[in-house]
């Protein structure tokens, strides 16, 4: 199932598009939303995959929202004015949504969520090898990296930027953070956000909410990982 919220500031519109929402078999509505502020609390407690927002909001609009999140979920914008149609692209939508839109226009925006859904959750990745290395597919070749060499992953999007020990760019790749997550041995690496999975053995410190990886490095810690992460840590304490 695809974990998508609705998000609109006019009630009948929320209402319209949450009811469109429940008739597609493969998403699952996990809230309604008068504003993106709202919405973002919501996401940053639950996983969401996808959101149907409108632009036209009072305190946030919907372009600005998206443009704020640091690993935004796939988006169909919808509004009343055509003329944000080109804008909303340029912040890669999956689709755009002139209102009133009917039903059959709205299957047609699910169906584009879902195939970009299932071509993020099914990108080219092998499982750790005995060598501990992963291939993954990357600006249309497959790449052979070392796992130790990994220190962190960020999610942006529906792409994953791999920071690698001794290169100062990342890789990039077309992948899901769960999917990458699942083929990364659980003994070495953590999602401790919904954004990022760290390399432990490359921890330098760790300063309240934050995992110092190196100099210019600061990982926030998300309250859905932060117990986990501190049963980790006690593993590894000495001292009072």
């Amino acid at each position: 199932m695809i974990r998508v919220l609705a998000i609109d500031d006019e009630p009948l519109a929320l209402q319209q598009l949450a009811k469109y929402i429940e008739k597609i078999p493969f998403l699952e509505l996990v809230a309604e939303c008068q504003s993106a502020l709202e919405a973002r609390a919501i996401m940053e407690e639950e996983m969401i995959d996808a959101v149907f927002v409108d632009i036209n909001m009072p305190d946030l609009n919907g372009m600005d929202f998206v443009r704020s999140l640091a690993a935004p979920p796939l988006v169909v914008f919808t509004t009343a004015y055509s003329e944000y149609a080109v804008e909303g692209y340029k912040v890669n939508a999956v689709d755009y949504l002139l209102k009133p839109f009917g039903l059959d226009d709205f299957k047609r925006a699910a169906n584009k969520v879902k195939a970009q859904y299932d071509l993020m959750n099914t990108a080219t990745v092998s499982t750790v090898d005995e060598d501990d290395a992963l291939f993954l597919k990357t600006e249309y070749k497959v790449v052979r990296i070392d796992v130790k060499s990994i220190r962190y992953v960020e999610g942006m999007s529906e792409y994953l930027r791999i920071y690698l020990d001794g290169q100062a760019k990342p890789l990039i790749v077309l992948l899901s953070m769960k999917k990458l997550e699942e083929r990364l041995p659980s003994s070495t690496f953590m999602r401790v956000h919904r954004s990022y999975i760290i390399n432990l053995k490359k921890i330098q410190e760790v300063n309240k909410n934050r995992v110092v990886m190196d100099a210019d490095t600061y990982i926030p810690i998300g309250d859905m990982y932060k117990e986990a992460f501190n049963d980790y840590l006690n593993t590894k304490f000495l001292g009072k």
